[in-house]
């Protein structure tokens, strides 16, 4: 069935093609009686107007762009929808990327995303060429990065929790719960990943504690990875008491591949995680983490691009929210055994 056209709904309705645009723009001095007919025609044959014809008259389209770098990350999953309903509160659409930490895919998406003409776009997803971020920022196009935060982006709006505090926080409990042999797995190649890492380290440097470059592993967020570097974990002689995993994800599969092993959790090995999804909530024995308030953030997120969108020229500004510690029961007390 042929899309209806504003040639259809100007013919119906006995107006000008002008007319019709000045309805749909709401400019211009048009009398209510042929605005409410313009109104009932479009209704009525279901028109919908141009989103690229609106972009090209300098209107906005009221969509957003979304880079994510996998959306089967619950993290991600949990961004996209908290993005996707503070966005449509203020009459937003959202399109979402998912790159796969891909460099053409991250290419091929900002593109797309610029060809659809979208009014702004959120980077939650390491840039691999950040020239090209860089070339959109000399243009003063809106982007925010969210949960990314590098020094190459100072003028553009950064959303982002406190990952060395959260480091911090995981590190502080397991030592209050006496473990001192702990090991951690760590997405190193995010600035996120590092960040936590460094937050975690120094908890332990403030008890006196180094923790050894081997008893990091790196692994991305994906299940693969994250079982490869369980399994390296698991097998070691001189097993860790602990482990720290940089997301719940990584945490999930890594409890899931000790229980493969009959590696009881927490009574032989202490697993924590990091950004609080339904992972942890799904876990068994429930996961210990470090909690992101991604409703917030993505509320901050939404805000601040929409400033950026109704002033392009504003100077960006760098959000930081604080995480919160979790408790469940995947850390052992071993203070109380020796007691």
């Amino acid at each position: 069935m042929k899309q209806p056209t504003i040639y259809d709904v100007a013919e119906k309705a006995g107006v000008s093609i002008a007319t019709v645009s000045k309805v749909i723009n709401k400019t211009g001095r048009i009398s209510d009686k042929t605005r409410n007919r313009v109104t009932e025609i479009m209704q009525e044959l279901e028109y919908q107007p141009s989103t690229v014809a609106a972009a090209l008259t300098g209107k906005k389209t009221f969509t957003i762009g979304v880079l994510v770098p996998d959306i089967s990350n619950p993290f991600f999953a949990e961004v996209a929808r908290a993005l996707e309903n503070n966005a449509r509160e203020i009459g937003y659409a959202i399109i979402l990327c998912s790159t796969d930490y891909q460099r053409v895919r991250e290419h091929d998406y900002l593109e797309l995303l610029i060809k659809k003409q979208v009014d702004g776009i959120i980077i939650a997803t390491e840039p691999n060429d950040r020239e090209v971020f860089k070339k959109l920022q000399s243009r003063n196009f809106p982007l925010l990065m969210f949960s990314v935060d590098h020094p190459s982006f100072v003028t553009t709006n950064v959303v982002t929790t406190d990952d060395i505090r959260g480091g911090y926080l995981a590190g502080r409990y397991l030592l209050d719960k006496g473990h001192r042999h702990i090991a951690v797995i760590a997405e190193l190649n995010r600035a996120s990943g590092n960040l936590r890492l460094e937050g975690f380290k120094q908890s332990l440097i403030d008890e006196g504690i180094k923790l050894d470059e081997e008893q990091v592993i790196h692994s991305k967020s994906k299940i693969e990875d994250a079982r490869i570097a369980a399994k390296e974990i698991l097998k070691l002689e001189n097993r860790p008491t602990a482990v720290f995993a940089s997301t719940d994800l990584i945490a999930a599969i890594f409890m899931n591949e000790a229980r493969k092993e009959n590696v009881a959790i927490p009574n032989e090995i202490s697993v924590i995680g990091f950004d609080n999804t339904i992972h942890a909530e799904i876990a068994y024995p429930g996961l210990t983490t470090i909690a992101q308030p991604i409703d917030e953030l993505a509320s901050y997120a939404i805000n601040q691009l929409l400033l950026s969108i109704e002033k392009p020229n504003k100077s960006g500004h760098r959000i930081m929210l604080a995480p919160v510690l979790i408790e469940r029961n995947s850390v052992r007390d071993l203070k109380e055994i020796k007691s």
